[in-house]
């Protein structure tokens, strides 16, 4: 099955034999995988050899590794295209996952620096500061933390931020909302990230920063969401200019 006189490198020829496994569904998510040294021993190449397949991998999101029990078919990621302003709530039932949230603090205070700026408010102004963890079949996909102005949006509840805050500002608020400004950067996560999360410290996430404007340009929300990076990826479709 390796071919050695190939002018395809041998971790590459290992990388592509699992990779279609998996694609064949012989091996399923949250399978565990044959251990380096069977690996080394079935097509008769070194150990580190077989490290580099699997750690390209696992670079790719499609394996993970657990420390002390292995490496596992990883869960498929999530793939999200940076065109059109849709809610998370909108973005799982699309994909025929059931959203939820789990709600960790739900408070009114005074917005001051970035938060007043971007949300058009003067310091000491009053937003309503919301953390949820947004899941999909009730599996941590995001930690994200909201910023609202509380006279823009009046009458939001811990109820109503368990499920969707666009819902609530369009259908009962008769507001219209029209476009997002969003920047994305990598980062690894933080000692309360991973907990809520349910990954390792230092795993890779995605930090998003999201200005909703309603469609009289005025800004309402700003978001800043730490997605985990082994279950979700964002794609964009670039015309030539």
């Amino acid at each position: 099955m390796i071919d050695k006189q190939s002018p395809l490198p041998i971790y590459y020829q290992i990388q592509e034999l699992i990779r279609k496994k998996i694609e064949k569904k012989e091996w399923q998510t949250g399978d565990v995988l044959p251990s380096e040294r069977i690996f080394a021993e079935q097509y008769e190449v070194s150990r580190m050899t077989v490290r580099q397949a699997v750690t390209e991998l696992v670079n790719e999101g499609l394996l993970r590794r657990e420390k002390g029990r292995g490496t596992f078919v990883a869960e498929q990621k999530f793939t999200q295209t940076l065109q059109g302003l849709t809610s998370f709530t909108e973005d799982m039932k699309a994909r025929g996952l059931k959203p939820s949230s789990r709600l960790i603090s739900f408070n009114i205070k005074e917005a001051a620096g970035k938060t007043a700026r971007v949300l058009g408010l003067n310091d000491g102004e009053e937003v309503y500061e919301i953390q949820r963890i947004r899941l999909a079949d009730q599996s941590p996909m995001a930690m994200e933390t909201t910023y609202i102005s509380t006279k823009m949006v009046p009458g939001l509840t811990e109820s109503i931020v368990q499920h969707s805050i666009y819902e609530y500002v369009e259908l009962e608020l008769d507001l219209a909302i029209g476009y997002g400004e969003q920047s994305l950067e990598a980062a690894l996560s933080t000692e309360k990230e991973a907990d809520l999360l349910d990954i390792e410290q230092n795993d890779p996430i995605l930090l998003i920063s999201r200005i909703t404007h309603l469609q009289n340009k005025t800004p309402f929300e700003y978001v800043k969401s730490a997605y985990r990076g082994d279950r979700y990826k964002f794609s964009i479709q670039m015309p030539r200019t």
